[in-house]
């Protein structure tokens, strides 16, 4: 049975790197920032003092390091830092997500999802369970190799004592990717 999984990692890492005209497969970095958004309860009209009406709720930062499998399916390992500002918590999630495009045209259209832990470094972050589903559009530059990513995720975290607190978002994210 290993034999057989090194022989395709070996293959896949083979057609991979073999000289191919598509110069959308292949290893790439994707770098990332999201935040979600709510309204201020404490917004008063005509008060310069207020703050704005809408405000930053949690932010996202994620570092990816991915396989572009082939033009429409990829996978990627992910590292990623989330801030709660109202609830005044911290996670870490390392995941796994898979994207696969919907509609290929010079800009695609995509969806994605990824399943995960939360980790605990310090007491400062909580443990638990992670999801996250989402879609969006990814635009590429000149050449079709790098790209901008902008869309909306749903993100799922369980954690707590045996995982009964949760806490359920949609951000807005941009990223950054680099073959």
């Amino acid at each position: 049975m290993k034999y057989r999984i090194t022989l395709l990692f070996l293959l896949l890492f083979l057609k991979t790197f073999s000289q191919d005209d598509d110069k959308t497969k292949g290893l790439f970095y994707k770098i990332s920032i999201a935040g979600t958004l709510t309204t201020n309860e404490n917004f008063e009209l005509g008060n310069p003092d207020s703050e704005g009406l809408i405000i930053l709720n949690a932010f996202f930062f994620n570092n990816t390091f991915g396989l572009q499998i082939d033009g429409r399916f990829s996978a990627g390992l992910n590292l990623e830092y989330e801030g709660h500002l109202k609830q005044n918590l911290n996670f870490l999630p390392a995941y796994v997500s898979l994207r696969y495009v919907l509609f290929e045209y010079e800009d695609n259209f995509f969806i994605r999802g990824g399943y995960g832990r939360l980790l605990k470094l310090n007491d400062n972050f909580e443990r638990g369970g992670f999801y996250k589903a989402g879609l969006g559009f990814q635009i590429y530059d000149a050449d079709y190799r790098n790209s901008f990513l902008i869309g909306l995720d749903f993100t799922r975290k369980q954690f707590g004592f045996l995982r009964q607190d949760k806490i359920s978002s949609v951000s807005i994210f941009l990223e950054f990717e680099v073959f």
